[in-house]
C-alpha cells in the first residue's frame, strides 16, 4: 500500500512540475477572467448585473483566500469520508461478533 502511494505521489509532483518546467513564463488566469474577455469581445455593450462586494487588496491576498476555500473543502470532504468508513468498519465489528 505504501508502494502504491508513493507512485501516486511522484505522479502528482510529476504532473505538477511538468506544465512549468514546458511553459514557466505563461500567465495562469482563472476562469473567470476568460469568461469576461470572451463576453466582452462577443457583446462589446454587455455590463455585469453584479459587482464584487470587497475586493482583496492584493494578488497574493487572493490566491491565500483562494488556497484556503480548497483546504476547508478539502478537509470537510476528506472528515466526511473518514467519519463514514469508521462508522461503516465499526458496525461490521459489532456485527461479526
Amino acid at each position: 500500500m505504501l508502494k502504491k502511494n508513493m507512485l501516486l505521489l511522484v505522479l502528482i509532483i510529476f504532473l505538477m512540475i511538468v506544465p512549468l518546467i514546458f511553459n514557466g513564463n505563461a500567465e495562469y488566469g482563472g476562469a473567470d477572467g476568460e469568461a469576461e474577455e470572451l463576453i466582452t469581445a462577443l457583446n462589446q455593450s454587455y455590463e455585469p448585473w453584479f459587482s464584487s462586494i470587497w475586493e482583496p487588496p492584493s494578488g497574493e491576498i487572493e490566491s491565500l483566500l483562494f488556497v484556503l476555500q480548497g483546504a476547508i473543502g478539502a478537509g470537510f470532504i476528506g472528515y466526511f469520508i473518514g467519519y463514514m468508513r469508521g462508522r461503516n468498519r465499526g458496525g461490521n465489528a459489532e456485527i461479526q461478533k
